[in-house]
């Protein structure tokens, strides 16, 4: 068990020493923030969407019947169900953990629900289990779905009408559409050697240059909210995000999947700390930045040792 513990806290802590030289960029000023919003949508919309397609394009055990797509329906269901848990802990108990508004209180169900499902999930899982990497994918397009839909409804008050073509035509969801066609009616020979090797570079960039980003913004926000405060919040988020969530996710996964690698999916994700991406659209639609970054990196710290202590546990009751 030593060793399982010493091999996942290493992978843990890899992962944030890259975060780590994103902010130690910033606070160089090699990485100014004005390439941030370019870097996230050339990441968003090119890099990913060339490791979703590279991977399932070249994954053997790929299913070509429906329930491909039953790890997106569990991905779209943990993250309605964290958010929601997490909006309604804010709306009844937050004026008791320092969350004195609405904004406050979006910020909070947004930040706390929706758990890091790419840029530390997907490293991980590649080093720990890396059978369940395509799942894991395709779980990420449900992620995403609900991100764009219930996530932003949450911080903007703005629901599926206004968010539609964001889901329809999100480029991570359309490369995962067409690797799979591409898959299952036996295509892949056909897919020209220069566009193999081109998404394939591509993809491999992707999860290096998300995790510094992830970083370099996380240092923008150090020292924004005073501790005091930072602690309140954090005594509601952290039960909720590094317990009761995860609990909810294994309960998923021993009842809901006989898939191992669907139960390698739900146990990674469970573990996981809050996503980083909330900031970025609590940024954008002007909501309160001070208790994302609170929520982020709160979780994020804790998580160097919580990550670890789940895969432990998870592995015992589930395998």
């Amino acid at each position: 068990m030593l060793d399982r513990w010493l091999e996942t806290a290493s992978a843990v802590f890899g992962v944030f020493l890259v975060m780590g030289m994103g902010g130690l960029a910033r606070h160089l000023r090699w990485f100014s923030k004005e390439v941030d919003r370019s870097l996230a949508s050339f990441t968003s919309y090119v890099l990913m969407p060339c490791l979703f397609f590279d991977r399932i394009i070249h994954d053997p055990s790929l299913s070509a019947h429906i329930d491909a797509w039953y790890p997106a329906v569990l991905g779209f269901l943990c993250t309605i169900i964290g958010v929601a848990s997490a909006w309604g802990a804010a709306k009844g108990l937050g004026r008791y953990f320092g969350l004195h508004n609405d904004s406050q209180e979006r910020t909070f169900g947004l930040s706390v629900g929706i758990h890091n499902y790419g840029y530390i999930a997907l490293p991980l899982a590649e080093i720990v289990y890396p059978a369940c990497v395509v799942s894991l994918m395709i779980h990420n397009v449900g992620v995403d779905m609900a991100l764009w839909s219930v996530g932003l409804y949450t911080i903007s008050g703005k629901g599926v009408r206004k968010s539609w073509k964001r889901i329809v035509f999100s480029p991570p969801l359309l490369a995962v559409l067409l690797a799979v066609l591409i898959k299952q009616f036996g295509w892949v020979d056909w897919v020209p050697g220069p566009i193999e090797h081109a998404t394939g570079k591509l993809g491999q960039c992707s999860v290096p240059i998300g995790l510094v980003l992830s970083g370099a913004i996380l240092y923008d926000y150090f020292g924004k909210q005073p501790w005091p405060q930072a602690l309140r919040i954090l005594s509601l988020a952290v039960p909720l995000r590094m317990l009761i969530l995860p609990c909810s996710i294994l309960a998923l996964a021993a009842w809901g999947t006989s898939s191992e690698a669907l139960k390698q999916v739900l146990l990674i994700q469970a573990a996981m700390p809050a996503a980083t991406f909330p900031i970025v659209m609590t940024r954008l639609y002007e909501q309160d930045v001070p208790t994302a970054w609170v929520v982020v990196v709160g979780t994020s710290l804790l998580s160097l040792i919580t990550i670890p202590m789940w895969m432990i546990l998870g592995d015992l009751l589930l395998f």
